[in-house]
């Protein structure tokens, strides 16, 4: 049985391949040409370029694969709109179309507790009205209705949710961003925006992979169903600022700023930053809006269904990745 894995050269991709690999996978990674795949090239794994974009090298990439694991993604939470649209939303149809002309048997897409956004009543199931709050989050709520309606042409899907992913080798997204400005003790890391009770939730990398592999393992439970996949458990800023500090050696911060004096604090910066064409993450007013709502996910269907355990909760896996990050130079 063939495997397509699409973003294999990302973060979660080079996880998951090496993983799958390690346990007989007949693994094959879609990769851009202009990706790195020291990794993948490592691991001996087959190569097929291929671009959301371009349905030629899609048809080219799917031939003689039965099952596609959809990881290749725009993620970013400041980009371009019609970029969300194009790769996210369409190179989802597109690889899709491929899929089906090409017999493929299953369809396992990698979407994101963003396509819920902040919830109201924590925690969120997966059946809890979606609240995106950003274009990214959007998009992967929209490509999730296509896979579904592919569902009806004949394609098994299993979705996945994964909430923030982070862990080694990951240096560039929100999760990277954070871990990394606490630990350099960055000015924003030094207050606490609101009262910092407000719900945050990880989900360190392998135990995502655990899930892409527990639905690879049941594909008759997992057929066309939708699972959040994270640690089982939620964190409040102040518990995870607690965690950082003791990891981190340095003190926690103490200060208080209501939510209003901190976006006119960081008004000017994200302005300054526009103008030099940079998106510094903690230097966004929208961040603050993030610091105080809930983003908490149910991941008892999972647990329940394919007998899905996290093993790494946030002290743990924080504990491995800031070393990661320290021996690689990043902090």
């Amino acid at each position: 049985m063939k495997i397509l894995v699409t973003g294999a050269s990302g973060f979660l991709g080079g996880h998951l391949v090496e993983e799958m690999v390690s346990k007989g996978f007949s693994v094959i990674g879609m990769v851009r040409k202009s990706s790195d795949t020291s990794l993948l090239r490592s691991l001996s794994v087959e190569l097929r370029v291929g671009d959301l974009t371009d349905p030629e090298s899609l048809s080219r990439a799917t031939e003689n694969i039965d099952i596609v694991i959809h990881l290749a993604a725009y993620y970013t939470f400041f980009g371009k709109k019609e970029m969300y649209r194009r790769i996210n939303v369409e190179g989802t149809r597109l690889l899709l179309e491929a899929a089906l002309r090409n017999g493929v048997k299953r369809f396992v897409y990698c979407s994101s507790t963003e396509a819920i956004g902040p919830v109201k009543s924590p925690p969120a199931e997966e059946d809890s009205p979606p609240n995106p709050s950003y274009e990214y989050g959007r998009s992967k709520l929209e490509a999730e209705k296509i896979v579904r309606s592919y569902g009806e042409k004949g394609v098994e899907y299993t979705i996945l949710r994964p909430s923030g992913i982070y862990g080694p080798r990951n240096v560039d997204d929100i999760s990277y961003w954070f871990i990394t400005a606490f630990a350099r003790n960055a000015l924003p890391t030094r207050i606490i925006v609101g009262d910092g009770r407000n719900l945050i939730q990880f989900a360190y990398v392998k135990d995502v992979v655990q899930g892409f592999l527990l639905v690879l393992d049941k594909p008759d439970i997992s057929r066309n169903q939708i699972y959040f996949i994270s640690e089982d458990k939620a964190y409040t800023y102040l518990e995870v600022y607690e965690i950082l500090s003791e990891l981190c050696n340095r003190a926690p911060p103490r200060i208080h700023v209501p939510p209003i004096l901190a976006k006119v604090f960081v008004a000017p910066v994200e302005f300054l930053n526009r103008l030099r064409g940079r998106t510094v993450f903690t230097w966004k007013t929208s961040t603050v809006n993030d610091l105080t709502c809930d983003r908490a996910y149910s991941v008892m269907k999972a647990m329940r269904e394919l007998g899905f355990k996290p093993k790494y909760d946030l002290r743990t896996g924080l504990r491995e990745t800031l070393e990661w990050y320290r021996e690689n130079g990043y902090i």
